[in-house]
């Protein structure tokens, strides 16, 4: 369910004629778009389990969801011949503005002239990547401030009660697992393809992998397809791991402290990541008088992306440590 598969690219090269030399072909226009999405899909892990919503095209700078609510039981049994007050339904609205983020490389004529590698596919690759992870970056910071919080206990029975008392014995266990998909479930919280979906960071993982009831996730990959990052399952529970996971240096004694995200179906929102993204390659010749010599040429990327909580009821964060948060970086 990579919610990446569909995004097209797209490659500009200014009005130059494709067959002037330092122009871009077709071809490989496509190729240095197809690099850039080949970096950057590995990086959208929590951009994936998000509800997709379409840019507002000619409507403005903000992109609206529609949060529908349930309906109460219909409990009294219907009278012969008469027809039933109906009942109507309760829809709000969640909006968020619109951002546009980007970056730029320029290469100059003797590094390009020069260098024994690809510079421009080197560059494309990493703004691939760059791409990837500020885009998630943005939809991880958002869904944090969900209000359904569990801090995990120390191994010694210890209750915590917040994040600065968390340190390296407070980790993920198998019961907490179980405890924080228990919480889903009391909520009603929709499953992704049959299963709730963690997303942790590998420290984290590294500890829960100890657990005798861990399965691993080519144990089950034969008849399963498995979602970007998924390493395993526990408790019926599909773990994804990520080094950008979120950490946080606010434990006891500045020890580092991991965010797992436990996620139901439609907890939160994108903007549909198929439009308004683009690489885009200038070569050397492009710029007119601003490049009088020829010396310069440029590979960048652009985005418009938006992430938004639309039911919190269905997202479950724990708050822990691990066996390396004496050594871990906040990120």
């Amino acid at each position: 369910m990579n919610n990446t598969k569909n995004i097209h690219l797209q490659l500009f090269a200014g009005d130059m004629n494709t067959q002037t030399t330092g122009g871009l072909s077709a071809e490989m226009k496509t190729y240095y778009g197809m690099e850039l999405l080949e970096n950057a899909k590995p990086q959208l892990v929590h951009n994936q389990f998000a509800a997709t919503k379409a840019l507002p095209v000619g409507g403005g700078k903000t992109v609206e969801w529609r949060k529908f609510g349930s309906f109460e039981k219909a409990l009294t049994p219907l009278t012969e011949g008469v027809t039933p007050d109906g009942s109507g339904i309760s829809v709000s609205y969640i909006t968020k503005e619109l951002a546009q983020y980007g970056d730029y490389t320029t290469v100059s004529d003797m590094l390009d002239l020069t260098a024994i590698d690809d510079v421009v596919l080197e560059i494309t690759d990493r703004h691939g990547a760059n791409m990837g992870l500020t885009l998630d970056t943005v939809t991880r910071n958002e869904i944090l401030q969900g209000n359904q919080v569990i801090y995990a206990p120390h191994m010694d029975g210890t209750e915590i009660t917040s994040r600065s008392q968390l340190d390296h014995l407070c980790r993920l266990t198998s019961g907490l697992v179980a405890y924080a998909a228990m919480q889903l479930k009391k909520m009603n919280a929709p499953k992704i393809d049959g299963k709730y979906i963690c997303i942790i960071h590998p420290s984290v993982a590294f500890d829960l992998r100890m657990d005798p009831d861990w399965l691993n996730a080519h144990q089950y990959a034969a008849t399963t397809e498995l979602f970007n990052g998924e390493i395993g399952e526990l408790h019926g529970v599909r773990f994804v791991e990520s080094t950008e996971a979120k950490v946080w240096k606010e434990g006891k004694n500045g020890c580092a402290v991991y965010a797992c995200l436990f996620l139901g179906k439609g907890a939160y929102g994108v903007v549909d990541l198929s439009e308004g993204t683009e690489v885009i390659v200038k070569p050397r010749g492009s710029s007119g008088t601003a490049d009088p010599l020829d010396q310069r040429s440029t590979v960048g990327w652009k985005g418009i992306h938006a992430a938004a909580i639309l039911y919190d009821e269905y997202m479950v964060r724990v708050e822990c440590g691990s066996s390396s948060s004496n050594t871990d970086q906040a990120n």
